[in-house]
């Protein structure tokens, strides 16, 4: 119970929408009568008190009360949203007496799976009425109906697959939107409507004449969006959001027709055939999303001049083919995902004038060419362009206008030539991702800076070279740092490592510098708490003696250096430790006494080392074990006793190059 409170927490701050909740503060004068009537409202509400931000500054004294608005002494708006309120709504409540109410907000509140009381039907004055969230489930109540004022109702919520929720079968959404003419704004957004398309599309049309916003999402509609035509006769519509049903159809060309059109979201429909390319280019358009339509086919059009698109969202989707130069002409741009699509060619220079470009993901694709200049793009958050065929060199003066970057993801490209050291002090960046090019050169060093946010440092897979960066050492917040399989050169302490607190994963394997690990025994809980350390050909001499203090390691891979000695017995306490690698040594025994076998390693590799025989402590979940190239006499006696303990069978074991 408690990790759905938590769950259900987070998924309401994250949902939260500021546009469709009114937070309203202290208004006007109320009557004596009318705080009574909030009072009794108050002390029948179950609400927690610690995080309630309004219920509970309400009392007699106050003569205005936050979340309450009074005109002519009768309360006429009610904002009790996040009040975590749980219980006490029902029929009789001194909610349903405050006749004069005409904006109600009840959003994102706990009322633990209960039907929407019936009594909101007598607030008939209520042109707003918000219940988004609230935690209500059960048939909406044909009481909904008498409010013949409203022109916004939303009791829409977020969709859990499993979880009860609300529905309208009976009353259907005919019967419950049959006097509800002056609606604009419906929002049902996870309630199981189970209609056919038609069904909905009809019954809005000639019952709601002045729609402007209709957000279905996630509702069970099924069958051809081309029977919904008859939307078209919503002249005011400029809100569609159909994401989530399961219309299995076309696009219909009808879309191209609505002449106040802002946002269209189709998203996870299970559309296919061609897209209409007019729909792209309808002026009035800002908001586009199509994403996970796996089947939806097409290619974009020529874009006409002063385009009001700000989102152009297309992530796997099988829309191909070249982006047009004319999409420099979409001067509101912000947003543009084309993850996982099957476009290619170059990136048209003209990104180069899209200004207000925020978020750009392409990654995915088969897009050639050199990446064009991003500079006048100011605001842009997040640059991905990972897993093309994009070629040539970056410069600095690509980025050293990106003051809000984020995130720069180039991997698994061709990228060539030298990295700029600009790149890693951006006054944002957060995450730089540059592995599986072909980069070259050395990286210069670059300034310190104190308050650096980079906590993501991806350069594997390239052919750098030179002295490893010291200035990397001063980047204090880094989490995930990649370097392996490069050609940096020299010689470090591991003590380094002790500069990044906040280091989770570290990987320098395969590179050309060696590492000192001597004489840090002293200084083990100095150093950060890793998850992941691999160190696979760093020329290493000695087991590093901090690993006994890595309570939190998941994965060590210490493969082919020139570690002598003994296996130390504090390494089978590590008990998160999964995968364990110290082939390709010089070991030649393991520290006894052996302790209790407490971690839970699934890979054992030891294979190639100089290994006399002792008995192993078992690895009880283990799948995988490889004990090779030593002495082999002596490694069957160590095979005999894993398999006389081990039931698994699912383990394989290599010895003498011989599968079991």
């Amino acid at each position: 119970m408690r990790n759905w409170l938590l769950l259900w927490l987070v998924l309401i701050l994250a949902h939260t929408n500021p546009f469709s909740i009114d937070t309203v503060l202290v208004s006007g004068q109320c009557f004596g009568d009318q705080k009574l009537l909030l009072l009794e409202l108050k002390s029948s509400l179950n609400f927690n008190a610690s995080l309630s931000t309004k219920l509970v500054k309400w009392n007699e004294s106050n003569d205005s009360w936050e979340g309450v608005t009074c005109k002519g002494g009768q309360v006429t708006g009610l904002d009790l949203s996040n009040e975590s309120i749980t219980r006490g709504l029902d029929d009789l409540s001194s909610l349903f007496r405050l006749n004069y109410l005409q904006r109600l907000n009840l959003a994102f509140n706990n009322f633990p799976s209960l039907e929407i009381p019936s009594g909101f039907g007598n607030l008939t004055n209520l042109v707003y009425l918000n219940l988004s969230n609230a935690g209500f489930a059960g048939q909406v109540p044909i009481g909904i109906s008498r409010l013949t004022r409203l022109v916004t109702l939303d009791v829409s919520l977020i969709y859990l697959p499993g979880f009860t929720s609300l529905k309208l079968e009976n009353p259907n959404l005919k019967m419950l939107a049959g006097n509800l003419s002056e609606l604009r704004e419906l929002y049902l957004d996870g309630v199981n409507v189970s209609a056919a398309g038609n069904e909905l599309c009809n019954a809005l049309s000639s019952l709601l004449p002045k729609l402007q916003v209709l957000s279905v999402t996630n509702c069970y509609l099924s069958g051809a969006i081309e029977s919904c035509s008859s939307l078209v006769k919503l002249h005011s519509l400029s809100v569609i959001k159909l994401d989530g049903n399961n219309l299995s159809t076309t696009v219909p060309q009808f879309f191209a027709l609505f002449s106040n059109l802002k946002t269209l979201h189709l998203s996870s429909c299970g559309l296919q055939g061609a897209f209409p390319r007019k729909i792209f280019q309808v002026q009035t358009l800002q908001n586009l999303d199509l994403s996970f339509n796996e089947l939806l086919q097409g290619s974009l059009p020529e874009f006409l001049e002063n385009g009001s698109l700000r989102t152009l969202l297309l992530s796997f989707t099988s829309i191909s083919g070249r982006l047009p130069d004319s999409i420099g002409k979409l001067k509101n741009l912000s947003r543009i995902e084309l993850v996982n699509c099957s476009f290619g060619g170059n990136i048209p220079s003209s990104f180069m004038y899209l200004s207000q470009l925020t978020y750009l993901d392409f990654s995915f694709n088969n897009f050639s060419g050199s990446i064009p200049s991003l500079s006048k793009s100011k605001n842009l958050t997040q640059i991905t362009l990972s897993h093309n065929s994009l070629i040539g060199l970056i410069n600095s003066t690509q980025w050293e206008y990106l003051s809000s970057l984020l995130i720069l993801d180039l991997r698994f490209n061709s990228l060539e030539g030298n990295i700029p050291s600009s790149l890693f002090t951006l006054p944002s960046i957060q995450k730089l991702q540059l592995s599986n090019n072909q980069f070259s050169g050395q990286v210069n060093e670059f300034s310190n800076n104190a308050q650096h946010k980079l906590d993501t440092l991806d350069l594997s897979n390239n052919n750098i070279g030179g002295e490893l960066l010291k200035s990397i050492w001063k980047l204090r917040g880094l989490r995930y740092l990649s370097l392996s399989s490069n050609n940096f050169s020299g010689s470090f302490h591991i003590n380094l490592v002790q500069q990044l607190k906040n280091l989770l994963y570290l990987d320098l394997f395969g590179n050309c510098f060696s590492i000192d690990a001597t004489n840090i025994a002293s200084q083990a809980s100095s150093f950060p708490n890793i998850t992941t350390l691999k160190l696979a050909s760093c020329q290493l001499a000695t087991l590093p003696d901090f690993l006994a203090e890595q309570h939190e390691l998941v994965y060590l891979d210490l493969s082919n250096n020139q570690i002598r000695g003994k296996i130390p017995k504090w390494i089978w306490e590590l008990q998160y430790l999964l995968y364990l690698n110290i082939s390709s040594n010089l070991l030649e025994d393991i520290e006894t006494p052996l302790p209790n076998f407490t971690s839970s390693l699934i890979v054992l590799d030891l294979h190639k080392n100089k290994l006399r025989g002792q008995t192993l402590p078992l690895p009880p979940f283990a799948t995988y074990m490889d004990l090779s190239s030593n002495n082999s006499l002596q490694s069957f006696h160590l095979l005999l006793v894993f398999l006389s303990q081990y039931s698994s069978p699912y383990l394989i074991i290599e010895i003498a190059s011989i599968s079991i």
